[in-house]
């Protein structure tokens, strides 16, 4: 096969098997440079302040809630976000439990103590007037921040295609493209320990997730993403979900007509996918335009800000 060449700034990179492709791993352009076409777009934005980097991280933590709730990620009170605090490192954003996905701002978030679990910061539900999360979420996403200190967000939901692969405790194979951003790097929690209740299964599903994983299928309950923002975790949570579907359908496709055979994504396709498409700057991005979205459906992003002023009041008592 002849080699092909993506042309980047009048670079000429070569992207085919075997040496040339080795070499452009190594000395080709990022994954951000790779997929920009003219101008470079830009990665993850850094802040002079923690209360402006703080305001980025809940309005964007609020859009995906709103982005799951157009999609159909809501069910009853289950499924939450969490993000670790830029400034207390030792505390967690997570939402309220009871409050649509779809109504939430960034000043509902609540911020807990990721050790202790006391919520330190954030008002009460306008409904309930109290100030109360979802403690099976703390508990799972409490031993993920300990265990993982490069995981920034956590996302988690029950989802129907999620959920109906999960009861088959396998991981997703890598049938298309995009699924390629959890080569080698998704686990599968085969223990199910009932609702989670204590402590216990929360370590258990963090240990199962591992040191580097991105994401986890929980067997007879759902999916879960990781990412160093919330913006890469909400991406990779809906990528996930997506390709449980595309996996049950391809199942179905072929248990229907024996004659259909799957074409499965080699591993060193599936590894060259996975290095230049899953980097956390290129995940970053890839979530903007679902942000960007929510944000014009609401009105723009200082509607999705209400209440971080009264949130950073609570917080100078932390200093």
């Amino acid at each position: 096969m002849a080699p092909s060449a993506v042309e980047h700034n009048q670079i000429s990179v070569p992207v085919k098997a075997g040496t040339e492709r080795a070499e452009a791993q190594e000395h080709g352009p990022t994954p951000l440079e790779a997929i920009s076409h003219g101008d470079v777009m830009p990665g993850i934005p850094s802040f002079p302040t923690f209360s402006q980097e703080r305001r980025h991280v809940l309005t964007h933590m609020a859009a995906i809630f709103r982005y799951w709730a157009r999609t159909g990620c809501t069910e009853g009170q289950s499924g939450h976000i969490s993000v670790r605090d830029p400034e207390f490192p030792g505390c967690m954003w997570m939402n309220p439990l009871g409050r649509h996905f779809g109504t939430l701002v960034a000043g509902d978030m609540l911020l807990l103590n990721i050790a202790s679990g006391q919520v330190v910061a954030g008002a009460a539900n306008p409904t309930t007037k109290l100030r109360t999360a979802n403690a099976a979420g703390y508990f799972i996403h409490a031993a993920i921040h300990q265990a993982r200190g490069d995981v920034h967000a956590v996302c988690h939901a029950h989802t129907v295609p999620g959920r109906a692969w999960s009861v088959f405790a396998r991981p997703l194979e890598m049938l298309t493209q995009d699924v390629c951003n959890f080569h080698n790097a998704h686990a599968v929690y085969a223990n199910y320990g009932g609702i989670v209740f204590g402590s216990d299964e929360g370590v258990r599903i963090a240990a199962a997730l591992g040191e580097a994983n991105k994401a986890a299928i929980l067997m007879n309950h759902g999916l879960l993403t990781v990412g160093s923002t919330v913006d890469e975790a909400g991406f990779l949570f809906g990528l996930l979900d997506r390709s449980c579907a595309i996996q049950l359908q391809v199942e179905a496709a072929c248990a229907g007509n024996p004659v259909l055979k799957r074409n499965v994504i080699s591993d060193e396709e599936a590894a060259y996918n996975f290095k230049m498409a899953s980097e956390k700057h290129v995940l970053y991005r890839e979530a903007q335009p679902d942000v960007e979205m929510e944000f014009e459906l609401a009105g723009g992003e200082d509607v999705l800000g209400r209440g971080l002023d009264a949130l950073e009041l609570q917080l100078q008592s932390m200093r």
